[in-house]
């Protein structure tokens, strides 16, 4: 038996429209403030790995998180951000941390790392946008709703959303 440390739990934060749509033209598709303090609360004080595509579209590293940025560029170097080149590579570094690892991005990302994802932090709008890049489709059967929160449209949200937790069963 090894003492080696348990490799931390990976979980995913992203807003889906009801179609699973999550872009256009490198953009957010809406912006719902109370989904932002989501995104926020949930990853602040965590590791969070990005696609190139989604840091450019950030503009900086995330404050108070450990920023690592997924590019093919291997000459791209960005201060306060660790670069690496695959969604393995991003994992090895954060191999000792003891509490979870978020994935934020891009669709080409969430699509490598939702087979190997514990938790889904979910937020649904409402809506079905127009949209040119889409969240890979969540089979509901392999995931356990840990809780969910729905939420009316308001004079800062215009649509209706629901926030989730779920557990890969």
């Amino acid at each position: 038996m090894t003492n080696e440390p348990k490799s931390p739990s990976l979980s995913i934060a992203v807003a889906i429209g009801e179609n699973y749509a999550i872009g256009k033209n490198n953009q957010l598709l809406w912006h719902m403030p109370a989904d932002l303090k989501f995104f926020k609360q949930t990853t602040s004080g965590h590791t969070v790995i990005m696609g190139r595509k989604t840091f450019d579209s950030v503009g900086r590293p995330l404050p108070n998180r450990r920023n690592i940025v997924i590019t093919r560029d291997n000459e791209l170097k960005i201060e306060g951000v660790e670069v690496v080149n695959s969604l393995d590579e991003a994992l090895a570094l954060t191999k000792t941390e003891g509490k979870p690892v978020f994935i934020v991005g891009g669709a080409e990302i969430y699509r490598q790392a939702l087979p190997k994802t514990d938790t889904l932090y979910l937020t649904t709008i409402h809506h079905h946008f127009d949209a040119d890049t889409f969240f890979p489709e969540i089979d509901r059967n392999e995931w356990k709703v840990i809780s969910s929160e729905s939420h009316k449209a308001d004079e800062k949200n215009i649509y209706d959303y629901t926030f989730e937790v779920l557990a890969r069963i």
